[in-house]
């Protein structure tokens, strides 16, 4: 046999070699039930078919997400190679060691692309711990057809007298129209992720500078009394136990006049294949009260390896698949601009053909007033918009959360519920040594 016939037997053999190794190769990846993460799934097999290596998805309701990779991160429990989590976990995280520093990413991934409030958000002095799947803040998403019917005219940065004033005027009991559609589910993540980012524009702030619980003040008796009493008058019965998904769903319906929350769900209200308001939803600003702060927050749902994963290479190959400017280029072509993964990269919003979009400019705008170094009024010792970016915090906020929505749901006054939120407060920072 020539020397140039066993070069060529010997190369096909490496080759087949390294494909079936790829065949053999799966990662498994736990994510959010959003419409975003769903829509990725459904692109899983291109990725596949182009590398060789397998997915196997593991899909939670937020908080479950939460509680799951939270105990298998910390466990080092091995569970998944691939983790959805966001701006809260990653630094800490990262600073940890539990976490896949991201500095592999190839040349024409880009980096620098990533808008610099999500790559801040989702560093450790200087490091990549996650990829931005995509980004997002808050804004006030409602129905044209009804404000006009009201005889009002929705400002692009309202305040929150105005929306509560909009939401009576829009709410029609007899007709099943709620004015307005917030989360009061239970969770820091959920409910507490609201009403944080509300409470930081009536000049609230989780602790003062010595870390001391801040629920006994008059803007927090003001925040939860003011949410509270517009949901009352003109919320849906059981607001306690909505959050994103079921506020998404009624707004969908027809059965909300405003919805403030995640930028992201604007593809997925104004989608007719989905929404039976589509074509009459218009956009704004989170709400203020003229104190120098909004209402919105900001957040990414991101991709991250940890550090127990067997499957690093795999796991990082799959990362720079989904959240690249191919996949968003992949996303627009099968599916319209509409519906690409929002609020990662600049070099979306520098895309003539996105930013056609009707809420592309607004989604910028939220993402860019929110200031997680600046996000109360007063002076706060914490990072973070609607959540403080201490390990303590997730645990401390779901219980706090817990409060207030059996507040909501009439099984204790608002006074108490803020009585209850200082004292967990304070016992678990005092515990953990901060006060």
């Amino acid at each position: 046999m020539s020397t140039k016939r066993v070069l060529c037997a010997t190369t096909a053999l490496v080759l087949t070699a390294t494909a079936a190794t790829a065949q053999d190769t799966t990662i498994t990846i736990a994510t959010v039930n959003n419409g975003d993460m769903i829509r990725m799934q459904g692109y899983t097999d291109q990725f596949t078919e182009e590398t060789g290596i397998a997915v196997e998805w593991v899909t939670l309701e937020e908080n479950v997400l939460r509680q799951r990779v939270t105990t298998d991160i910390t466990t080092n429990g091995g569970q998944f190679d691939i983790m959805t989590i966001g701006m809260y976990e990653t630094p800490i995280w990262g600073a940890n060691g539990w976490l896949v520093p991201l500095d592999g990413l190839s040349e024409e991934y880009n980096v620098e692309d990533i808008l610099p409030a999500m790559r801040g958000g989702l560093s450790h002095d200087g490091t990549l711990y996650a990829a931005p799947f995509y980004g997002e803040s808050s804004m006030v998403m409602y129905r044209t057809d009804l404000m006009e019917e009201a005889g009002l005219e929705m400002p692009d940065a309202p305040t929150w007298e105005f929306i509560r004033e909009a939401a009576a005027a829009m709410t029609d009991r007899d007709a099943g129209i709620n004015g307005i559609c917030l989360r009061g589910k239970p969770g820091w993540g959920e409910g507490g992720a609201f009403i944080t980012a509300m409470s930081n524009s009536f000049g609230a702030r989780w602790f003062d500078m010595d870390w001391q619980a801040q629920f006994d003040t008059q803007e927090w008796a003001d925040t939860l009394n003011f949410f509270n009493d517009m949901m009352q008058e003109s919320g849906p019965d059981g607001f306690e136990t909505n959050g994103f998904n079921e506020n998404l769903s009624l707004f969908q319906q027809g059965l909300c006049g405003m919805w403030i929350d995640a930028t992201v769900a604007a593809s997925f209200v104004t989608n007719p294949d989905d929404s039976e308001v589509a074509d009459s939803v218009g956009f704004a600003l989170a709400p203020d009260n003229g104190l120098g702060v909004r209402s919105n927050w900001l957040w990414a749902w991101a991709l991250a390896i940890p550090a127990g994963t067997q499957q690093q290479d795999a796991a990082l190959q799959f990362i720079e698949w989904a959240t690249s400017s191919d996949y968003i280029e992949l996303v627009a072509e099968n599916e319209g601009w509409a519906n690409v993964p929002p609020g990662a990269r600049t070099s979306l919003y520098e895309n003539p053909n996105y930013i056609e979009v009707p809420f592309a400019q607004m989604t910028l705008d939220s993402i860019l007033s929110a200031d997680p170094n600046n996000s109360t009024v007063e002076e706060s010792p914490y990072v973070g918009v609607q959540f403080a970016a201490i390990p303590e915090f997730a645990g401390i906020a779901t219980e706090v959360s817990q409060e207030f929505s059996n507040a909501y749901a009439g099984q204790q006054t608002i006074e108490e519920a803020l009585e209850r939120a200082q004292a967990i407060t304070n016992e678990a920072m005092e515990a953990a040594g901060y006060q």
